[in-house]
């Protein structure tokens, strides 16, 4: 008895001795672990920190800044006014940020210029406001007092008076003259009287074609007849020579005119009046008599 007792203290000691040394072999490298995990762990958080960070970065460069800032503006279909003109309008009546930036208010000012026919003025998120312009095409040309001198003033297609900027001269030689229409002021967005506004449509129509009838025609004179009537009186470009025609105006009646002009040049005595009324084309010489 005595002898396995001994041995099994001696067996309980080993066993102690193992347990403790393994336990003791263990627990460093456990620990080792726990502080690498825990390093980790703090790594992500800064990592994620860090890039929280640069989200909110960007994203205020990106919107917060450009929603808090005057916005960039863009034209389209701008020819007789500068992009610069343009935002000069946009800048010099409206400030604020462009979430503050109202598109209605601007689109009344642009409207407001004469050679603007129609304007769309949009906002692009974040920062950037679009302005499609469609200015007035001139069809025809005419004088008007203002002040104490005479200026020549456009006619659109839909017979709307207006003058163009300083920066942009009227050269379009197929663009005509139309004196005698009862103009006596100026105003934004004026147009002629209502009677007189077929002409201007037809010469627009006419201005179409290929052939370019009115380069020949210095000036469309409009002359006032009895019931509110009126008739038409061209001067051709380089002759001392009118020609008479009815209110109506036609291609076929400016075919008449561009022969009568050619037999015209061919005579040896001077034509003073070439008459297209009436359904007939005679011919005056300065001499007298009817050709």
């Amino acid at each position: 008895m005595v002898m396995s007792d001994v041995q099994l203290n001696m067996l309980d000691g080993v066993d102690g001795l193992n347990a403790v040394g393994v336990f003791d072999s263990i627990s460093p490298s456990k620990k080792e672990k726990s502080k690498s995990d825990k390093h980790l762990e703090l790594l992500k958080v800064v990592f994620a920190i860090l890039c929280g960070l640069l989200i909110v970065e960007a994203v205020s460069y990106k919107m917060i800044i450009p929603l808090t800032r005057y916005p960039k503006i863009i034209v389209k279909g701008n020819v007789n006014y500068s992009e610069q003109e343009i935002a000069q309008v946009l800048y010099s009546n409206q400030t604020g940020s462009w979430f503050k930036f109202n598109t209605a208010y601007s689109a009344s000012l642009l409207s407001a210029l004469p050679a603007v026919e129609s304007v769309c003025v949009e906002k692009h998120f974040p920062d950037t406001i679009s302005v499609s312009i469609v200015e007035r095409e001139p069809v025809a040309l005419t004088f008007v007092n203002v002040g104490q001198s005479c200026v020549a003033v456009q006619i659109d297609r839909n017979g709307v008076l207006f003058s163009a900027n300083a920066g942009s001269p009227i050269s379009d030689r197929t663009i005509p003259i139309v004196s005698g229409l009862p103009v006596e002021h100026l105003t934004n967005g004026m147009r002629i009287p209502q009677k007189y506004r077929g002409l201007i449509e037809k010469i627009s129509t006419l201005r179409k074609l290929p052939q370019k009838y009115f380069a020949a025609i210095s000036e469309i004179c409009v002359v006032p007849k009895e019931y509110g009537n009126y008739e038409l009186v061209f001067y051709p470009v380089g002759l001392h020579t009118k020609i008479l025609a009815d209110r109506f105006l036609s291609e076929e009646a400016l075919q008449y005119m561009m022969v009568a002009l050619d037999v015209v040049k061919s005579l040896d005595n001077p034509v003073s009046v070439i008459d297209l009324r009436y359904g007939s084309v005679s011919i005056v010489q300065t001499a007298g008599g009817n050709f």
